[in-house]
């Protein structure tokens, strides 16, 4: 069968809303489970993204540490320059939260080292997996990921292109990935380090709107005239986008589907999309019919067997 491979980027609650100098706060770490559990119950393994503030707070700490020790899921690394030691004064000139490959290469270098070091000294497991923060990245920090032991990263989100988000630099933008490969490749010969890229495709399909409004028929219709980049996302794309999306590598050579959330999106109020106790069951109703749907076709792996399995 194919590989599903579940990743959840573990942060603070509602980072969208967050400015610089406010409290960051982890209350989502107590909602965790029910996702867990809801994976759990069709053999699905959600790889855990987590940074440093999440690593900081005892509640999620006691959680992954189980999900590790029960085999049923895994803890990787997802690295928020703005709040990862050391501290270190950018030149700001604008207003978007700074990238890690906005700093100098040994303040990149110190911020990996003390927050992978954070990780094992507060579980005892040393993360393998690793995605950043804005899906940012360059040379030097593929080199960085490589040299403190890291053998997967899932940062590269096909055919899309971050350069117009703004970091806080001068020439701070995002990376462009709109010439990447849609699967798994290798960053570099020696075989060390996997590229395991979200899983968006760009299809040229009408999708109708929910509310027939002459304005959004013609969003539609111009979507699928100049093409439509659909996530496995909830709030991200629809139902019926991701339903589309889920087919459509389910009859290639695609190797694995890739879904993706943030772990404050499971707790109302922690993120824009989902705000109340409604929203968060409907999302997990839909949660329920798709990955009954994916079960077909698909078993449940973490980045890190996957990258085990392409090894040999």
């Amino acid at each position: 069968m194919k590989h599903f491979i579940i990743t959840i980027d573990t942060e603070g609650d509602n980072l969208w809303s967050w400015k610089q100098g406010d409290p960051i706060t982890t209350e989502n770490a107590k909602y965790l489970q029910r996702f867990q559990e809801l994976c759990d119950s069709y053999g699905f393994k959600p790889v855990w993204l987590t940074n440093y503030e999440m690593i900081s707070d005892p509640v999620y700490v006691d959680f992954i540490t189980k999900v590790e020790q029960s085999g049923t899921g895994e803890l990787g690394m997802h690295l928020h320059a703005w709040n990862t030691l050391p501290e270190y004064q950018l030149e700001v000139r604008k207003q978007g939260a700074p990238y890690l490959i906005e700093y100098p290469a040994d303040i990149m270098e110190e911020k990996i080292a003390f927050l992978t070091e954070q990780i094992r000294t507060r579980t005892g497991i040393t993360p393998v997996t690793h995605r950043a923060g804005r899906w940012a990245m360059n040379r030097t920090y593929f080199e960085l990921l490589k040299k403190y032991g890291y053998r997967v990263d899932c940062s590269v989100t096909p055919h899309e292109n971050w350069s117009s988000n703004e970091g806080a630099t001068e020439k701070g933008v995002g990376s462009d990935y709109t010439d990447r490969p849609e699967q798994a490749y290798w960053i570099d010969g020696d075989r060390t380090l996997l590229e395991v890229p979200l899983t968006v495709r760009r299809m040229h399909k009408l999708f109708l709107p929910e509310q027939m409004t002459p304005r959004k028929m013609a969003g539609s219709i111009k979507r699928m005239v100049c093409g439509d980049t659909i996530w496995l996302r909830p709030g991200q794309s629809s139902a019926k986008q991701m339903y589309c999306l889920i087919d459509r590598v389910s009859v290639s050579a695609d190797e694995y589907l890739m879904f993706m959330l943030h772990s404050s999106e499971l707790m109302p109020g922690g993120s824009p999309r989902f705000r109340t106790g409604e929203s968060i069951e409907e999302l997990y109703r839909l949660l329920k019919e798709l990955f009954a749907y994916i079960a077909h076709n698909f078993e449940g792996m973490t980045l890190r067997e996957y990258y085990k399995e392409r090894q040999v």
